[in-house]
């Protein structure tokens, strides 16, 4: 009898104890945490967008600096950590957030393409995607949106001028209509790879934030080099401590230089902190914020060595915080696999529009909301004058990489990349032959073809398992995931950067052009088209005199009354755009 008590004990105790779990997980780790929104019909949409950024903020476990308010805006929102950047630098990634394409498959894989022209010997040139396709921003100024970007873009072509109504270190949502709906972008550059070089110090201009929409302001070295334009270290607002000892990933030397650099970087990151504060407070001061969805993302993984370029996860992986009105599923995370080529179609889903057909992600979020993703994928090519081809795909757990220059070695001598002391300081202890066993690794001469890593126990990708049999299976996967990936994108790794011109350029020997606008007058209204094909087409109305500062979108022929003229441009991404044609 004592024993059949004992086992009916043992049985509820089991069950107590699953139940406790149980509801501890349905308060912090829900797995689609965002699935039963309710959302306003037309919502804004703020982007808070910081760089070169990892998981180095409180909400997502590192409790180094305090980050009030991402740690607010996390409270009464939604955490993803487990979001990945297309490739481990900047503008390639942000052809993908801007378009809802991988970079490699329209040519803006290679970092950057209408720079570094001295050391290529090509041609500058411009990603050219598929005629349909379109900047998010574009699509939404077509749904009645008033759309602005303060102030960087970077996209690997350039913007038409239909993308914003305005991009500018003054755009800001407060210059629209009464009651129209918004997207804005905000970037912070607080946190970038040249935060970390020496002399150290914030940089002027970024106390733009605080006076956005105020077109009175006028800022100190506007224009100049973040060389110029910075506080010196004596002015810089000190966050925390100098003596604060920090934890150093085993691919760096952990000495007094890699101790500040990462001084810096913490310190960096909790003056974005207030920036963004100072953002969230004017939306709460308009009395916007519970009719607009917040996102906080960075442009990729970390600014550090062995971080930034690469596809390791400390290149790709960046913390992102959605904040949802009224709260909606406050404190909760929601661990789905999410792409930067998931970012376009998610927004036309959350205002209630289907995603558009060509783009490569999927929606995450809202109406037109997909399964979850199974995999991510992510590709490395030319990195300023230095150039390597690398594919890689992950799922929750593990990362598959292939090399497609096993000959070449890992590290890329980048000039940029050498301003940071503890880069520095890598060189200088690996021409004396003192790096460990981790820290040699980016340095060997040759690579491995493929790599496998179980980034759950393994998350800073040392112990290459492609060549263990127990993961054999797991590395098929990966492999038949990455060739049906390229196939399906029309990736093709190691193409020579000079045939991809020729290929964007269909042969010819410059950039396309987009061909003048047509502006024909029938019946007391003007109708516009352009010969080349996908061309948008942006007009701006004179009225007495007067020009608009913002390019409209055209969409329905035009009303003109007497007196007034048109000036039209038509601009296809990636096309030289067309000459300004003005017509009475």
């Amino acid at each position: 009898m004592k024993i059949k008590y004992f086992n009916i004990w043992i049985v509820i105790s089991l069950v107590f104890l699953q139940a406790c779990q149980d509801k501890k997980d349905s308060n912090v780790d829900t797995t689609n945490a965002s699935t039963d929104l309710e959302l306003p019909d037309r919502p804004n949409i703020l982007w808070l967008v910081t760089e070169d950024m990892g998981a180095y903020i409180p909400p997502f476990g590192d409790n180094t600096v305090a980050t009030p308010n991402l740690s607010k805006l996390a409270n009464e929102g939604v955490i993803y950590p487990n979001l990945y950047s297309t490739s481990g630098v900047c503008a390639p990634s942000r052809a993908a957030i801007a378009t809802g394409m991988y970079p490699s498959s329209i040519g803006a894989n290679h970092m950057r393409t209408n720079s570094n022209m001295d050391k290529t010997g090509l041609p500058a040139y411009e990603a050219v995607p598929p005629s349909e396709v379109k900047m998010i921003s574009e699509w939404f100024r077509k749904a009645g949106y008033y759309c602005t970007n303060n102030y960087k873009t970077d996209y690997q072509f350039k913007a038409p001028v239909t993308a914003w109504d305005e991009s500018s270190p003054y755009a800001h949502w407060r210059n629209r209509k009464d009651n129209q709906p918004f997207f804005s972008v905000i970037n912070f550059t607080e946190t970038h790879e040249s935060g970390l070089f020496e002399p150290y110090g914030f940089r002027e201009i970024e106390t733009r934030h605080y006076h956005s929409g105020n077109k009175d302001y006028k800022w100190k070295n506007f224009g100049e080099s973040h060389a110029k334009n910075r506080k010196t270290e004596e002015e810089t607002t000190i966050h925390l401590p100098k003596d604060t000892k920090f934890k150093i990933p085993p691919y760096l030397v952990d000495n007094k230089v890699t101790q500040r650099d990462f001084w810096k970087l913490y310190n960096n990151i909790a003056e974005m902190d207030s920036q963004v504060g100072a953002v969230l407070k004017q939306l709460e001061e308009d009395g916007l914020l519970e009719n607009t969805i917040i996102f906080f993302y960075g442009d990729h993984g970390g600014p550090l060595p062995r971080e930034k370029r690469l596809i390791y996860d400390s290149g790709l992986n960046t913390p992102m915080i959605i904040r949802f009105p009224k709260k909606s599923q406050a404190g909760k995370k929601d661990n789905q696999l999410i792409s930067f080529v998931d970012f376009a179609p998610t927004l036309l889903s959350l205002i209630g529009e289907e995603p558009k057909s060509y783009m490569q992600g999927q929606a995450f979020l809202g109406e037109y909301k997909t399964k979850e993703r199974d995999y991510i994928h992510a590709a490395a090519d030319r990195f300023d004058g230095e150039t390597d081809a690398i594919r890689a795909v992950r799922d929750k757990q593990f990362k598959y990489i292939r090399n497609y220059r096993p000959e070449q070695g890992y590290y890329l001598p980048i000039e940029y990349r050498e301003r940071i002391p503890a880069m520095q300081e890598l060189l200088r202890l690996r021409d004396e032959g003192q790096l460990n066993e981790y820290q040699k690794q980016w340095f060997r001469e040759s690579k491995p073809r493929e790599e496998l890593f179980d980034c759950s126990v393994d998350p800073d990708e040392l112990n290459n398992l492609a060549e263990n049999p127990d993961y054999k299976e797991k590395l098929i996967e990966l492999s038949a995931e990455m060739d049906r990936w390229l196939n399906e994108i029309e990736d093709v790794p190691n193409f020579e950067e000079r045939q991809l011109v020729n290929r964007l350029w269909s042969g010819k020997d410059s950039k396309p052009k987009t061909l003048e606008p047509i502006v024909i007058s029938e019946n007391g209204k003007v109708s516009i088209s352009c010969e080349t094909e996908g061309a948008s087409i942006g007009y701006k109305i004179i009225k007495e005199g007067k020009t608009p500062k913002s390019w409209m979108v055209y969409q329905n022929p035009i009303e003109l009354s007497a007196g007034e003229k048109i000036l039209v441009q038509a601009h296809r991404i990636g096309f030289v755009p067309s000459k300004t044609v003005e017509f009475n």
